[in-house]
């Protein structure tokens, strides 16, 4: 049996979205304080929180780089933007304006997912290769891949390459170090399962 780290097979497109996700979180705090002072009695507390959440939304994708534990910064983040959405939604619902609370309930829930998902993401993730065949991670649990659906794997330049029988190519980057003998003992025990 073999198993080593690679990046999550989503990893490089969520990451991609990440700062664009961050983005439209703080525009929607911003966009709640117009909501929130215009009301008859305003809550001056919620009003500064939503500004501070959305000030500090917008310019959290600039700051990413020189964060040196950024998946648990970003998760941080995450669960304060949810939270603060949940409890804007509570204070719209107490004001009589169900359209704005239900939309940041389900903002809010939006948000907690995005969040659960980058953490999952940012997790190390594993492939784990065997007699049966392959276990493969996914976003909330594994996928195996049987031996019987893959035309080829090869394992190379630290790149597992996964070539399946329904036309799919996946490849996933190793991020353990392997030397070019265990590679070429993987290759020849790839080649005896898919032939």
């Amino acid at each position: 049996m073999y198993k080593f780290r690679i990046l999550h097979p989503n990893a490089m497109t969520r990451l991609r979205l990440q700062p664009v996700m961050h983005g439209m979180a703080g525009l929607l705090f911003l966009f709640n304080v117009i909501g929130a002072y215009k009301l008859e009695n305003p809550n001056w507390p919620i009003v500064v929180l939503f500004v501070i959440m959305g000030l500090a939304s917008i310019a959290f994708p600039f700051m990413m780089r020189r964060i040196r534990k950024f998946g648990e910064a970003n998760s941080i983040l995450r669960m304060l933007q949810a939270f603060t959405l949940m409890s804007g939604c509570l204070y719209f619902l107490s004001h009589l304006q169900p359209i704005v609370g239900t939309t940041l309930f389900l903002a809010g829930l939006g948000l907690a997912y995005i969040g659960y998902a980058e953490y999952r993401i940012l997790q190390p993730a594993f492939v784990r290769i065997d007699e049966n065949g392959i276990t493969l991670p996914t976003l909330f649990s594994t996928r195996h891949v049987r031996w019987n659906e893959m035309n080829n794997v090869v394992l190379r330049n630290d790149l597992l390459t996964l070539d399946f029988r329904n036309n799919k190519l996946l490849q996933l980057e190793v991020l353990d170090d392997i030397s070019p003998s265990q590679a070429a003992d993987m290759n020849s025990f790839f080649s005896q399962h898919t032939s």
